[in-house]
């Protein structure tokens, strides 16, 4: 009857041992390759660990997956789930109740202006538009618990630390065209009045001048000084989607423009605008 004991210790130290051994050659497989890589890629390395806050295996794994591409390579680890760092539910429910409103399970604007605080972000810097687009918040300014947490999840975040090591990959999101044009098109709703089919023009001015720093339309300012003088009403959903089509599509110069294209009358009104106050040397 003494034995077992010794023969549950002997089967627990050999074990033990095992393990030890499996984590030492992976230690020394990982240095190895570590080792092995070039400054180049031991900088990409180090670059994506700091933004994503993933293992050095992970890390590997998601760089060769991309050929070594950066932008690839978060591509690659946030959609797949598996690779990311699991977020602790706890941890996502201690940062919820530090923002939330006293009475409801709501995050309204002195929730979130205490969170901008700190993660250090200015509440009207464009990350926090990337952020709302992350949660799928339904109206600006505001966070429900449900899109607070499942964005966080999404994002791999789950403490403030993680919060701000993200940052700089949201930022990056902006110079992908697809992220970009999800992040546009979601921008009308997050933005308008609950209730409302239109975005009011004060609104629909400051979120365009906020994307548009992004994209660094030539004609922006023209166009919200056109707006203000001949339209000021509020912006339809048409208008709103038309507008990046014709931005991406249309030169500066509009040496391009189709008059007889599908645009909406008032980017065709803009174009009169320029060529009556002679902004551009269309139709010469």
């Amino acid at each position: 009857m003494m034995r077992l004991p010794i023969q549950r210790y002997a089967i627990f130290w050999h074990l033990f041992n095992s393990l030890k051994e499996f984590f030492r050659k992976k230690i020394i497989i990982v240095s190895h390759t570590l080792h092995k890589l070039g400054r180049g890629h031991r900088d990409k390395l180090q670059q994506f660990i700091t933004i994503t806050g993933a293992s050095e295996k992970v890390a590997l794994q998601a760089l060769k997956a991309s050929d070594w591409h950066l932008e690839g390579a978060f591509d690659f680890f946030y959609s797949q789930p598996q690779l990311r760092n699991l977020t602790d539910s706890r941890h996502l429910e201690e940062l919820f109740n530090r923002y939330k409103d006293k009475y409801v399970d709501m995050i309204y604007a002195d929730g979130i202006t205490l969170l901008c605080n700190d993660i250090q972000v200015d509440p009207q810097d464009i990350v926090m538009l990337v952020l709302s687009w992350h949660m799928k918040a339904g109206t600006m300014c505001e966070f429900s618990k449900k899109e607070f947490i499942e964005g966080l999840q999404s994002l791999g975040i789950d403490s403030l630390e993680k919060f701000r090591e993200k940052i700089p990959y949201m930022r990056s999101e902006l110079k992908d065209e697809q992220k970009f044009r999800e992040i546009y098109n979601f921008a009308f709703g997050w933005a308008k009045e609950k209730g409302q089919k239109s975005l009011a023009l004060d609104t629909a001015i400051g979120m365009w001048q906020l994307l548009f720093a992004e994209k660094q339309w030539p004609l922006v300012d023209h166009w919200c000084q056109f707006l203000q003088a001949r339209h000021n009403k509020a912006i339809s959903k048409d208008t709103w989607s038309q507008l990046l089509e014709f931005a991406k599509t249309v030169s500066s110069n509009l040496t391009d423009y189709d008059a007889e294209g599908a645009w909406p009358y008032l980017i065709d009104e803009f174009v009169d605008y320029l060529n009556e106050n002679g902004v551009t040397q269309h139709g010469q």
